[in-house]
Formats: C-alpha cells, structure tokens, sequence
C-alpha cells in the first residue's frame, strides 16, 4: 500500500485487479478545494492509456513487477524460451505476452520479462536491433532525391520498410518500438 503523495514514473498500480503503469501525474493543489493528484495510466496488458484523478493522501495499491534480464533461446510451439541471466533457469513465455516484439526477436537475443505473480506480463526488447534483411526487390534506377521506399522482409519474417538503396543480404538497425528504419550496420 501506498498513498498517491508516493506516486512515482514507472511504478505499477493495482487498481481493481488491474495492473496499471504511471506515465505521468502531477499534483495539483487548486485555491480552493481540496488538493488532487491527477495522472495518465497505461495498462501493462493491453497498452490502453487512461487519465485518472486521485484525491490527495488517498491509499493505493502498488504492484510488485519484477523485471528480469533474460535471453531467447527457441520458440516451442506457440511458446517462446527465456533463460534467465543470473540463475540459467528457463521461462516458457506465452505468445501473448511477446506481443509484437516477436517480430525482432532472435535466437540469443536479450531482452526484460517482466513477471508479477509468476505471471509474464510482457516482454521488453532494446529500443533497437541489427537484423539481416531475406528478401528485397532490387532499387529502381533513377530519381532518389524524392526518398521512395520499399518493402524488405527480415530474418525474423517481419517485414518493414526501407530506403531504394539498400539491398538483399545487408544487415539493418530496426526501432523495436515502431518497426520504422534506421540506418544500415557496417561490418
């Protein structure tokens, strides 16, 4: 338990059985009335964004998420395989909680699993990869000042697009968060 005068970025709310992340919140002290505390919420499953208001020294429930270092090691049926760093213990973790990180997500590759009652909530990557691109059409000759793109599909089976000059067999870095390009490795 805590009160919302402990409110803090980051911290992970029970609110009626659901887990609720703090995006932001600040308290507001009005010259009459009294004082508030008002603040968005992401839901730690489904990512929906909320704005709650909360009165001032009001009790709350905080979660406790633990988020653990981990590396992917295989995909087993529709379950993916995390060793933990420190312990080597393996995790069998539901494609649910992978979400859309499965799209970048590579043998021994590491990443957060957050867990809260034993329970895989989700599951973090690095804000960037290096992935190697499969497959692309080769660059069409002629005017590229006008920035054109064009599907690549990556090692991992996601596709995403990229710049005309950039070619089968190159590795790329890839946002994790939002699929978007950001520029070729060099070996």
């Amino acid at each position: 338990m805590a009160t919302t005068n402990d409110l803090k970025n980051g911290m992970t709310l029970d609110l009626d059985g659901v887990l609720w992340n703090v995006v932001e919140f600040q308290h507001v002290k009005p010259g009459k009335g009294g004082a508030f505390v008002r603040s968005k919420l992401k839901n730690v499953l489904t990512g929906q964004v909320v704005e709650r208001t909360f009165n001032a020294g009001v009790k709350i429930d905080t979660a406790t998420v633990d988020k653990r270092e981990m590396t992917y090691l295989y995909a087993d049926g529709s379950d993916f395989v995390f060793m933990d760093t420190d312990t080597y213990d393996q995790m069998h973790v539901p494609a649910s909680a992978v979400g859309d990180a499965k799209d970048y997500l590579l043998e021994n590759t590491n990443a957060t699993v957050a867990v809260h009652d034993d329970t895989v909530l989700y599951v973090e990557l690095p804000a960037s990869v290096e992935l190697t691109i499969t497959y692309t059409e080769p660059g069409v000759q002629g005017d590229r000042s006008t920035g054109g793109t064009k599907p690549a599909t990556l090692e991992t089976g996601a596709t995403v697009q990229v710049p005309l000059f950039v070619t089968q067999g190159e590795k790329i870095k890839v946002d994790t968060r939002d699929g978007r390009y950001i520029g070729r490795v060099n070996s």
